[in-house]
């Protein structure tokens, strides 16, 4: 595995340059800006990425103040226990995508919010996790949330902007390069070779997940 200053460098060198690479980085925010985030918020920004899960993500852009009005703000309380009749009413409003099973992930992800609540913290929970046990959080989210597999749960938390890596084709393309999987990573053994390597990468560097996964991505 070369040390993440080489890889630092081809992106670097494919992309104008170390000042050029580094203008193209964003820092996730601390984890006392994330504890700051309210509930609402953090719900908003899951049911956005469910909802563009296998769909046109400028269509959900397009509608997403309907979203918020339609889901009465993501107040978490009102979602949670959403009745009957307004689910109802949900697969009837053209101020949404009318997706019965996405719908229904609202009234189950604000159940679960609202157990994180509970726990201690909805940002406290979500904000606090250690970007060295990302994989953990990830596999609470798939256990515990509603269609918050895979890389949509990496997308939820990516533009919540906690710290995070996204296993896009980029990224595990280099992650195969570099012989730390040999396919997406999806089985515990590989999930977690994948953290070795990032918290190793993290070390060498000092920088975050959020910035590493984007300069692997960037350096093929």
């Amino acid at each position: 595995m070369h040390h993440f200053d080489e890889i630092f460098g081809l992106a670097a060198a494919r992309h104008g340059g170390e000042a050029a690479l580094n203008a193209q980085l964003t820092k996730p925010k601390t984890v006392t800006e994330l504890t700051e985030i309210p509930d609402d918020r953090w719900l908003s920004v899951i049911t956005k990425c469910v909802f563009q899960a296998g769909f046109n993500w400028k269509v959900i852009e397009a509608k997403w103040d309907g979203f918020e009005e339609a889901f009465d703000g993501f107040d978490l309380g009102r979602c949670a226990f959403m009745d009957d009749e307004k689910f109802d009413a949900l697969l009837t409003d053209t101020r949404i995508v009318r997706n019965g099973t996405k719908i229904a992930t609202v009234r189950d992800n604000a159940a679960f919010l609202l157990e994180l609540r509970q726990e201690g913290g909805v940002g406290q929970t979500l904000g606090g996790w250690p970007s060295t046990d990302y994989i953990g959080l990830l596999a609470m989210l798939k256990s515990r949330a509603s269609r918050l597999g895979g890389t949509t749960a990496q997308f939820a938390m990516r533009f919540a902007g906690r710290d995070g890596f996204i296993l896009s084709q980029d990224v595990v393309a280099r992650l195969v390069a570099e012989g730390v999987v040999d396919k997406t990573p999806t089985s515990k053994k590989a999930l977690t070779a994948t953290q070795e390597a990032f918290n190793t990468w993290m070390d060498q560097s000092g920088r975050s997940l959020t910035e590493i996964s984007r300069v692997l991505a960037m350096s093929l």
